[in-house]
């Protein structure tokens, strides 16, 4: 076929400027997809995704790459990697609390903030009992790779004695003593969850009287006694200390504590200026 010349008026467009029209192309950075900017939904969809199915040992193996590895690429990958990891482990640990102890590291209630305190992080809970838990699944994914890896390696009891007899029942204790002590008024949660080197913020009660900031707030546990204790960089004090008995639960604890910390406000009202 013979083209005529006169037919074509204008010359066809350059490359340069085609290039210039098309849409952005997916490798533009600003447009890049990336997991970290995946939703929340998908990326946890994702992170279920890699688990092999039917294979109880490749999944461990998946579990514990989840805890050393992945969920330190970035945070949205460590939230979703938590929740699959608590998800999991939270029946196993759940059986492992002793009696009379209570057990909630994976509280799905609303934290006791009101709307002027800053958001609660998604990464760090306000539920100190959470970290025992996380602490926990470090320890039992890599009791399970080894149990896997050998047939000799027996898995040692004594590794989880302290969390089960001294840190879960006093971070429970801890997490209930903020409970009641925000129904009676005595303790405030204000700025971020439990950090004793920040410096503490000035709460009042609606009646006007001075609470604790829950971030100042700790306690001493042994079996025949507990305690109360305020802490702040420049110092540490026991400002209430109760008997126990092995037998008694963490909730009757935390109710002995509170009232003990009222009347202890109520005759030292000097103390908390020094602490603010």
């Amino acid at each position: 076929m013979i083209l005529d010349s006169k037919v074509i008026l204008t010359p066809p467009p350059s490359y340069a400027a085609a290039a210039a029209d098309r849409p952005p192309s997916f490798s533009d950075s600003s447009r890049r997809i990336t997991l970290s900017t995946l939703p929340p939904y998908l990326l946890l969809r994702t992170v279920y995704e890699i688990f092999p199915r039917g294979q109880p040992e490749g999944q461990r193996r998946i579990l514990y790459w989840l805890t050393v590895s992945l969920r330190r690429v970035s945070r949205s990958l460590y939230i979703a990697c938590m929740h699959v990891l608590r998800s999991t482990y939270l029946p196993i640990y759940s059986s492992l609390v002793r009696a009379p102890y209570s057990s909630d590291p994976f509280p799905m209630a609303t934290p006791e903030v009101s709307d002027a305190d800053p958001p609660v992080s998604p990464v760090r809970s306000l539920q100190r009992e959470t970290h025992v838990l996380d602490l926990f699944i470090a320890l039992k994914v890599r009791e399970d790779v080894w149990a896997d890896e050998s047939e000799l390696h027996l898995e040692r009891e004594e590794s989880f004695k302290d969390l089960f007899d001294l840190m879960q029942p006093r971070a429970r204790l801890e997490d209930i003593v903020r409970l009641y002590g925000i129904r009676a008024g005595v303790i405030s949660v204000s700025g971020p969850p439990w950090t004793p080197s920040a410096p503490p913020s000035r709460c009042q009660t609606p009646n006007g009287s001075r609470s604790v900031p829950f971030n100042l707030v700790s306690v001493s546990f042994s079996p025949r006694k507990v305690g109360l204790v305020l802490a702040t960089k420049q110092r540490r004090k026991t400002v209430v200390d109760v008997a126990r008995t092995r037998d008694q639960t963490l909730e009757a604890n935390a109710a002995h504590l509170v009232r003990e910390l009222a009347a202890w406000l109520s005759t030292n009202p000097q103390y908390l200026t020094i602490l603010m």
